[in-house]
């Protein structure tokens, strides 16, 4: 399971078997990145883990980077109770009735996270994370081993939405875009350069039909209506609308050279949000250049990663 966010290998299958004293030392050997579940933090903020064939413990200096240093709270550790975590052997012992113990460290794996792989990302880069928390000004995602890194709430879509909770859930897996790496190595991701463009999410709609879609903004001049996360038209004013309603909406034109969807609400209602399945137009490799807006839009929106 090198260097996957963590709990990937645990819910696709690819966790790893403990099965003896031999397999766990050839892993310890190897410095292998393992992954299993915390059952439960000790006072002392010594995370337990449950090896199957035995007892694992990862000892609070070495549950994340910069605890030691304190520069990471002790929270980072706390919330991994009944969660995977990453981690490398790295001797063992044993308890006070002569049971072995496995002494683990999840620093280590995100060390070796950060030097084999998040040292060699480059703007443009696409990669696999899982959302952990979520702010009003952004998602939390993990991008290895429990690294964290920050998708902007703006970053998320080009629908704006009012919280990160309105497209993401946490422990959702998702894809996001290396957008720039600071100078001290952390990362800065991106997300709706991944979700197609204007075009794309245009060609599923054609004037005259009536659709589905979500009050994202009331203005004066009309109302933003999303019918994706990348793709929003505008409706004539209505009375009593207001943002997070879903509603039916008439298509009134397309028009790609203004880069605009002219609705009109038939309904608008109060109802349970569902998050569907994020339809990914870009899933690896690296990008350069994204371009938003259709090549004879006067107005331009793209995004250069270098």
């Amino acid at each position: 399971m090198q260097y996957l966010p963590e709990g990937l290998a645990s819910r696709h299958g690819d966790g790893t078997n403990f099965k003896n004293m031999a397999a766990l030392k050839e892993c310890m050997a190897s410095q292998r990145i393992l992954e299993s579940r915390a059952v439960m933090c000790d006072s002392e903020h010594n995370l337990i883990v449950n090896l199957g064939y035995m007892r694992g413990i990862i000892p609070r200096c070495e549950g994340a980077l910069g605890i030691q240093e304190g520069t990471t709270r002790d929270i980072a550790i706390i919330s991994r109770v009944n969660k995977p975590v990453s981690f490398v052997i790295t001797g063992f012992t044993e308890d006070a009735e002569g049971n072995p113990v496995a002494l683990l460290s999840r620093k280590r794996a995100q060390e070796l996270c950060r030097e084999n792989y998040i040292a060699s990302l480059r703007p443009g880069d696409v990669i696999k994370a899982v959302a952990t928390h979520l702010e009003p000004f952004g998602c939390f995602v993990d991008i290895g081993c429990g690294i964290a890194s920050l998708i902007p709430i703006d970053s998320i879509s080009v629908s704006r939405i009012s919280h990160p909770r309105d497209r993401f859930k946490t422990g959702q897996e998702l894809y996001a875009v290396v957008k720039s790496i600071e100078a001290d190595g952390r990362i800065c991701l991106s997300h709706k350069e991944l979700l197609g463009t204007w075009e794309q999410n245009a060609a599923g709609f054609s004037a005259g039909e009536t659709v589905g879609g979500i009050i994202r903004s009331v203005e004066h001049y009309g109302i933003f209506v999303e019918l994706t996360p990348n793709l929003a038209g505008l409706a004539e004013f209505k009375e009593d609308v207001y943002v997070g309603q879903s509603a039916s909406v008439y298509i009134k034109s397309v028009l790609p050279d203004k880069m605009k969807i002219k609705l009109i609400i038939v309904d608008s209602f109060d109802a349970e949000p569902i998050l569907d399945p994020i339809d990914y137009y870009v899933t690896d490799g690296n990008l350069h250049h994204w371009q938003y807006s259709p090549p004879d839009c006067e107005k331009v929106i793209e995004t250069t990663f270098e």
